[in-house]
């Protein structure tokens, strides 16, 4: 195949990723191979890639390609989250535009329109997935409303409820009054928001007393039903077992005592408003107190609300704060910074509200799922510092509301057959609804049926998806979940550790008996330069896929990754895409060089010989670093192994060392093993920089499908030759010892030089060959003495003269030699000041005066070796 002259990545991705799709390298099905198995976080049926997707999937695929290269059954499971509330939201905005209320359209009717619109629209992000080279095994393509996904859902909560986990409750919970449903305690983010505190003054019942109370939500004072102070506060002991009038609405309402109260805020005094605060409910509850509630779904005003009905809250606020103003009821306001509690789907502000909901027990399901992180060791967060979050959520956990008020979902398999609280059954199917039914009141029909409009918070389908995706709920002992299970690896986001990881780890005890996977990469978030993260209000996340159109995947791929280390965020810059195209740029322009060489059957030249072996060695011992690194999965520091060994060993030093010199062939022996060794560069490259690596490969030689680079095999580390890799060390100090004086000197490159040594200790001398070569030394000896009127420089304890010829300008070499020696000296001054200081190498820690007693060292031996030289040209 003609090689092009650069690397073309919007030309080569498609083709070669046509290829393995073509050639099925991405399917998995059990055999007698070591299982590797991956499911893919699902992102939201409604998303499109952006960046943090691409971190997180690149980071799984370049697990996934390197455990192929390792000769495991490598499976990697995609799929899509049908996400209840941001679907829903979406099909009722499209439904809005062209003029159709959702109130107006029967469930099925709706559910149509859902369906329609996840056909259409849903499952972007897959093929957009794609484009990044993700190796998915994509018949295995799951949603988690596929009829055996929503089968394994319905059947976990009949399970559950049968065995008295799932239960019903009228609870005040967390309300989303523009999704129009109830939100699990982790769906709201709590923010800090300015806002103010308004002083009220409630009348006294019978008296022209007052009693001021700060409030920050004055539309609520609509639902006041009790005055409460603290029974040891002597400000308000007058005021027991008196009544109070609200403003406005004058209700009359007790004033209660509890220790509840805090003396200290505001006034001392608390209105108490049970249908719309927690706190306030549960002091309710403790004193029978009457519960109004003002608020419609929407968080407008009901007629509880009186001339406010149908207005919302904020409004509300605004108005109903200028009418107490006007009347005397506002005593002051004041600015007041508080928490607010807001949807993390739609950014509304939460309502607190009364509501009949479905809760999941989760205090004892929890428990082996803490055990298994944080005791057993069964399974691994990386990095570990999340061991702690871990902990604090799974200790303080709560009943996790699941049920939701939308259509778009799995409905609860709850129905209902009489008017009572408790007449109704669970079942999975209406069938056999209808029986349990009839076993407790036997004339009923399926048409007296009435099934649970509220379908299951998403996370209570996504828990299982590392179950249900081989089919482990519907069938627990098949051949595929017997197979896959516990899967290897999962890649994710510490935003969602609660929501979903700790949830499918307590699913994983619950329903198989043992972890859903053994280690937990977390990444960090993506932020831009500024350290802010990126959203698509501030307008600074790029557009994925014109990254990908302009720095080849490839490069997205390797600028992404060489700044995610495990659970830090990354400072995403376009230059760090420009550095990874500039790296496939690199090892094309290598592949190019090496290809264009003619080969001769001629003898072997010595320094090509040492450089192999070099190479070879250098190889063995960054392939051990390589795989340590996987095994922490510090997949950063993995990269950057790879990136330094090819970039600066293999390009910059062995390709040097083995070019033939201008218009002259190659031998063939070296020919072969620089072939080889780039082979194995490519193979160690493949799983971060498919597409490249794939299109060298395949242009290196004519290759079958069962030789395709996708499925070669990963690199066997040898022992290293540490040896070897030092006296190269050395010998490459020497090089650019040369190469200094070469250019402080103008002395061209290919002028040949004399090179005379001073030992002190021997480099091996397999080298000579390597530093005559590369520094382009015609003589290369050993001498008892310093040399007169040559240049000079140490590497270690050893110094190296080159004679000098008339080019040089002497009197400018002795003033920048005498300049420089004079700096020497004071620098080395300042060290021994620091040094001679008692209190200073007492106190300072060992590691500090050790590396000032080096810098003393140093600069002495430098200072030796200038005034030699000095000597050498005067």
């Amino acid at each position: 195949m003609e090689i092009p002259s650069k690397y073309e990545p919007n030309r080569v991705e498609g083709h070669w990723y046509a290829y393995w799709m073509k050639h099925d390298f991405f399917s998995s099905k059990p055999d007698d191979r070591e299982p590797y198995t991956i499911v893919i976080p699902p992102p939201n049926v409604t998303g499109v890639l952006h960046m943090g997707h691409m971190l997180n999937n690149t980071l799984q695929d370049v697990l996934i390609r390197r455990a192929r290269l390792l000769g495991k059954n490598a499976c990697w499971v995609p799929g899509m989250d049908h996400a209840s509330i941001a679907t829903e939201a979406k099909v009722v905005a499209k439904l809005k535009e062209e003029g159709i209320n959702k109130a107006n359209l029967s469930r099925e009717d709706f559910l149509k329109h859902a369906w329609d619109w996840t056909n259409e629209y849903g499952g972007v992000i897959l093929q957009q997935l794609k484009k990044l080279g993700c190796s998915c095994d994509w018949d295995r393509t799951k949603f988690t409303m596929d009829d055996d996904m929503s089968a394994s859902v319905i059947k976990v909560f009949v399970d559950l409820y049968n065995e008295g986990l799932i239960y019903r409750g009228y609870r005040m919970v967390n309300w989303d009054p523009e999704a129009k449903t109830t939100l699990s305690d982790e769906e709201v983010i709590y923010e800090e928001r300015q806002g103010n505190l308004y002083y009220l003054a409630y009348a006294i019942e019978d008296s022209d007393e007052k009693v001021i109370i700060a409030t920050t939500r004055p539309e609520t004072i609509l639902g006041d039903t009790a005055i409460c102070i603290n029974p040891n506060d002597e400000r308000y002991r007058h005021l027991r077992g008196k009544k109070a009038i609200v403003p406005l609405c004058n209700r009359v309402i007790p004033i209660i005592e509890d220790e509840y109260v805090d003396i200290e805020f505001g006034t001392g005094c608390l209105k108490v408003t049970p249908a719309h605060d927690e706190n306030d409910k549960n002091l309710g509850d403790k004193h029978n107190l009457e519960v109004v509630d003002i608020f419609n779904e929407d968080a407008t005003l009901n007629s509880y609300g009186l001339h406010y009905e149908g207005k919302d809250r904020f409004v509300v606020r605004k108005e109903i704060s200028k009418e107490l103003e006007e009347k005397g009821f506002l005593v002051k306001t004041e600015q007041h910074l508080n928490k607010v509690g807001t949807s993390e789907r739609t950014k509304a502000v939460i309502e607190p509200r009364l509501s009949d909901q479905w809760f999941l027990k989760m205090e004892e399901l929890a428990k082996p799922a803490l055990q298994g992180v944080l005791k057993t060791g069964d399974i691994k967060l990386y990095p570990s510092k999340f061991d702690n979050t871990y902990r604090h959520w799974m200790e303080n956990i709560r009943d996790w509301n699941i049920s939701r008020q939308l259509w778009w979902g799995q409905q609860i398999p709850a129905y209902y057959y009489g008017d009572g609280q408790d007449d109704f059954v669970v079942a999975e199917t209406p069938e056999e609804a209808l029986k349990l039914a009839q076993s407790k009141k036997p004339n009923i029909q399926e048409s007296d049926l009435r099934q649970d409009p509220d379908v299951l918070d998403t996370w209570f389908s996504s828990w299982l998806w590392p179950i249900s995706v081989f089919g482990g709920i519907l069938e627990p002992d098949n051949k595929e979940v017997s197979y896959y299970y516990p899967t290897n690896d999962l890649v994710t986001g510490p935003d969602i550790l609660f929501f979903w990881v700790a949830r499918m780890i307590i699913a994983g005890y619950e329903y198989r008996g043992e972890r859903p996977f053994e280690n937990v990469y977390l990444t960090g978030l993506v932020r831009d330069k500024q350290r802010r993260k990126m959203s698509k209000q501030l307008g600074n996340s790029p557009d994925a896929l014109k990254l990908i159109e302009d720095f080849g995947a490839d490069g997205v791929r390797v600028g992404l990754l060489l700044s995610a280390s495990a659970g830090n965020d990354i400072m995403f810059d376009e230059a760090l895409c420009q550095q990874g195209a500039n790296f496939a740029n690199k090892i094309w322009n290598a592949f190019r060089l090496i290809k264009g060489w003619e080969v001769a059957d001629i003898a072997q030249p010595e320094a090509s010989k040492t450089g192999i072996e070099w190479y070879t060695a250098k190889l063995n011992q960054t392939l051990a670093e390589i795989d340590d690194h996987f095994s922490k999965y510090r997949i950063s520091d993995a990269l950057m192994a790879i990136y330094k060994l090819v970039w600066d060993d293999f390009c910059s030093w062995l390709l040097e060392i083995v070019k033939p010199a201008y218009q002259q062939p190659i031998d063939q022996t070296t020919f072969n093993e620089v072939i080889r060794l780039f082979e194995e560069n490519l193979k160690l490259l493949h799983p971060f920089m498919p597409f490249l690596t794939e299109e060298v490969w395949q242009h290196i030689a004519e290759r079958t499908p069962e030789n395709a680079l996708i499925v070669a095999n990963w690199p066997k580390a040898d022992q290293a030759n540490e040896s070897l890799i030092s006296d190269f060390d050395f010998a490459a100090e020497v090089i650019s010892g040369v190469r200094t004086i070469r250019k402080e000197k103008n002395i061209p490159q290919k002028e040949t030089l004399e090179l005379f040594m001073l030992n002190a200790e021997k480099v091996g001398s397999k080298m000579d060959a390597i530093i005559m070569k590369l520094a382009n030394i015609s003589k290369l000896e050993t001498v008892e003495s310093s040399l007169d009127g040559a240049l000079s420089f140490r590497v270690k304890s050893n110094e190296y003269f080159i004679p000098i010829s008339g080019a040089i300008d002497v009197e400018a070499e002795i003033q920048k030699i005498t300049e420089e020696l004079k700096y020497t000296k004071g620098f080395l001054q300042s060290v021994q000041k620091k040094l001679s200081n008692e209190r200073f190498v007492n106190n300072a820690p060992e590691q500090v005066v050790a590396t000032e007693r080096k810098k003393a060292a140093d600069a002495e031996a430098k200072i030796e070796t200038l005034e030699k030289s000095l000597a050498s040209l005067q």
